[in-house]
């Protein structure tokens, strides 16, 4: 009797099971509705697991050459069975599973009571409900909580790879890790990065771009603060602070400060501070030599036992020659325009030992003293070298109708090349009470001018914090408007032994 060729598989019903004709919209045996079952997808994996793939049409259209595992043809199997990872399955007749095209590899072997079977065993899976296994005897099930043992590598004799179809994944395929790692950077290009990062300047404005070589910065354009715009200085029981102030594009002031012994071992304390000419040249150099070469002048010649006045008068005289090399230099030239001076600055400077304070002089720098004692009057000690200052003297004019003209401040002594005539000023006190020394620019002394204002602005524990009270004092120039540069040193009195410092 002839046979109709066998058709492929059908699909079941999602509900009952039942085949379906590919025109079916409802089940024949349930009813269920087909059309809210989504499409099956194009894709034709290698094993499924929902029994519902159907041949490639390649391999249907060849015929059928050996039983169907997971809806794809192995190719060279006996149809009797084949054997996967040690697994039978039996061809011998279509079960329901088989009907609906469901390999018996797709899922893993179980015993009769449901545990499943170890891959690799040797035993046989039955083929449907109450049908003895065809191999040998099933293993006894593990204990309780025993692990399962795991799949052995794949048989090359199944003709399917690597136990695949058992599992229903692929272990052909290589194991990801959880995380890739990124590649490790050159140790050459980062520890270049961090040379450049410790050595580039960070823009104070817009704290983003690199400061080059010019002093501006390549982002925003804002010039940087130069390292002399502010510097503060606190040796032992004296300090100094300078500012360029709020107007100024430059700081032309400039201090020194020092500590030393006379010969009887007394100690002797030195500040100097000086102010460039702006109208000059280079005055912001000027003021840097003349302050250093005053500085070390009296650091040199007191511990010989040379007299503080006269000490003090040798240093202004060194400080003049010094300003004065600067005008022989290649960068005045270069700098020189016409109409400007040479480099000039003027310099006031204080010496303070046990009994002794003495002051020194020439232009509009001041120094002021101011009694620990505020009961005891204050006192200017210095007398400017102005214009407002020869009015006075003069008595053409009174001091508020001088220093209120808009010559007041033009200076008729400096320290420079085409200086009229130097003459240093030098003055000794012997204060009977403790105080402080106020060495300072007319920065400082146009905000707080007479003796009174001056001891009102400086902070009662002047003598135990004198870089707090220096920085005070440059607080209200700057709040008073900050028109000029503020420096300006505070010395105690008496000098106190060596080796004691501010509080």
């Amino acid at each position: 009797m002839s046979q109709m060729p066998r058709q492929a598989a059908l699909p079941p019903c999602p509900s009952c099971a039942e085949p379906l004709d590919a025109a079916d919209r409802f089940c024949g045996a349930c009813g269920y509705d087909l059309s809210a079952v989504p499409s099956r997808p194009d894709d034709h994996p290698t094993l499924t697991m929902n029994g519902s793939a159907q041949p490639a049409p390649a391999q249907a259209a060849a015929g059928p050459t050996g039983p169907t595992v997971s809806g794809t043809a192995v190719p060279g199997a006996a149809l009797s069975g084949i054997t996967a990872n040690g697994a039978g399955v039996s061809g011998a007749g279509p079960s329901r599973a088989g009907a609906s095209g469901v390999a018996a590899a797709a899922l893993p072997p179980q015993s009769a009571s449901g545990v499943p079977v170890p891959q690799g065993s040797g035993a046989s899976v039955p083929q449907g409900p109450g049908v003895p296994p065809s191999g040998p005897a099933a293993p006894v099930p593990p204990a309780p909580g025993a692990p399962l043992p795991s799949a052995p590598p794949a048989s090359g004799a199944s003709g399917v790879t690597g136990g695949a179809g058992v599992s229903g994944v692929r272990f052909d395929r290589p194991s990801e890790p959880d995380e890739y790692a990124l590649q490790a950077p050159d140790p050459r290009v980062a520890a270049e990065a961090a040379v450049v990062a410790e050595t580039a300047q960070v823009c104070v404005a817009c704290r983003a771009g690199r400061v080059d070589d010019d002093g501006y910065c390549e982002n925003c354009g804002h010039a940087q603060p130069r390292e002399r715009d502010h510097m503060e200085l606190e040796s032992g029981p004296l300090a100094a602070v300078s500012d360029r102030g709020l107007r100024h594009h430059r700081n032309e002031d400039a201090f020194g400060l020092g500590r030393t012994a006379l010969p009887d071992g007394s100690p002797a304390l030195v500040a100097i501070v000086c102010d460039g000419v702006s109208s000059a040249t280079r005055p912001d150099d000027a003021s840097l030599a003349a302050s250093k070469t005053a500085r070390e002048s009296l650091l040199a010649a007191l511990p010989q036992g040379t007299h503080p006045q006269q000490a003090m008068h040798e240093a202004i005289v060194a400080a003049s020659h010094a300003v004065n090399a600067l005008a022989d230099e290649p960068a005045t030239a270069r700098e020189h325009a016409p109409h400007q001076n040479a480099p000039a600055c003027t310099l006031v400077g204080s010496i303070v030992t046990p009994g002794l304070l003495v002051v020194g002089w020439v232009g509009d720098s001041r120094a002021y003293w101011v009694p620990a004692d505020r009961s005891s009057p204050p006192a200017r000690l210095t007398e400017d070298d102005s214009w407002a200052a020869q009015m006075v003297a003069a008595g053409l004019m009174s001091e508020a109708e001088a220093y209120a003209d808009e010559r007041a401040h033009a200076i008729t002594g400096w320290l420079g090349a085409d200086a009229y005539e130097l003459e240093p000023h030098t003055a000794s006190f012997k204060p009977d009470r403790p105080g402080v020394v106020v060495v300072c620019t007319d920065g400082l002394w146009n905000y707080a001018e007479a003796a009174e204002e001056m001891a009102e602005v400086l902070p009662p524990d002047a003598s135990a914090r004198p870089l707090h009270s220096a920085r005070v004092l440059v607080g209200h120039a700057l709040d008073g408007g900050g028109h000029d540069n503020v420096t300006v040193a505070v010395v105690p009195f008496p000098a106190p032994a060596q080796g004691a410092g501010s509080a």
